[in-house]
């Protein structure tokens, strides 16, 4: 992590009155491949917080604990954000809770606590923390595409929160890995998370893309490759020539969060979110 740098929770609020159903105009594919977002993360950034907790006692160097301690603070806060985002869906009549119910049962039950104890609770605790490490590998690379992508079109609302949580996300991204590396640090553990967790994302976000595409009360169509292909070869969304190259950086023993993404760019925008501004 940037010695200089010192994570911290932005009390950000959002005012969703004015946000249209399609926030990106004329692309409802493209929005709901982001509102995605809504439906996943509150969930499962919750459940990060709830992992990271019971490592805390467990962390025997400072610098590292105030990371985890600041990590803990912005996904707790970016999972109300985008809660308030998924309301905003339901009032607008594409209620996403019959979905979010199924990601309820994946991070509360799947990956959720275990009648475990002794070294058995332990290493479901690092198993969990590799598939973070894993995930937030994935946020952070999102992240700087958020950034830096062509999204000018889409609401600004919108886009304030995707480019806060994006910026905070590049922020905070050695966080989980360095707190992996601390208490375990295995690399058989570690590929094997990515190898798990990287395929599961794709699976989840391309399905959740389907489920509100195909209950979205203006009638957009179905979700479509060729849609999502035209979509992504304007800016609108990560293209897979992003993504794919983005999963093997991971895999190398020599890999390290600190290469992806820039800091500089991060802080920047923090210092100009009208969100952020606002939270002081």
């Amino acid at each position: 992590m940037d010695e200089n740098l010192v994570l911290h929770a932005r009390d950000v609020r959002f005012d969703w009155s004015a946000v249209p159903l399609h926030w990106v105009p004329g692309e409802p594919l493209a929005t709901h491949a982001m509102n995605t977002l809504h439906l996943v993360l509150p969930e499962g950034e919750r459940w990060f917080v709830r992992v990271f907790k019971q490592a805390l006692p467990l962390i025997r160097d400072e610098a590292l604990r105030e990371d985890v301690l600041g990590f803990i603070g912005q996904e707790a806060m970016h999972a109300e954000a985008h809660q308030g985002a998924a309301d905003h869906l339901a009032a607008q009549g594409l209620d996403p809770a019959p979905f979010v119910a199924q990601i309820e049962w994946l991070f509360r039950g799947l990956l959720g606590d275990r009648d475990l104890t002794g070294v058995a609770r332990h290493q479901w605790l690092l198993e969990r923390l590799s598939v973070i490490a894993a995930i937030e590998h994935f946020t952070a690379v999102l992240g700087h595409w958020v950034l830096t992508a062509p999204l000018e079109s889409a609401d600004p609302t919108m886009l304030d929160l995707l480019r806060w949580h994006g910026a905070e996300e590049v922020e905070h991204r050695a966080a989980a890995y360095d707190l992996y590396m601390h208490l375990d640090g295995r690399y058989l553990r570690r590929l094997r998370a990515m190898l798990v967790a990287g395929p599961v994302l794709f699976w989840l976000f391309a399905r959740s893309t389907r489920w509100l595409m195909a209950h979205d009360p203006l009638r957009p169509g179905r979700a479509r490759w060729r849609d999502y292909l035209r979509v992504s070869r304007r800016g609108l969304l990560p293209a897979l020539g992003e993504l794919l190259p983005a999963t093997w950086r991971y895999l190398p023993r020599s890999y390290h969060p600190s290469r992806e993404g820039s800091t500089e760019l991060a802080v920047a925008y923090l210092a100009k979110s009208p969100a952020a501004r606002a939270a002081g």
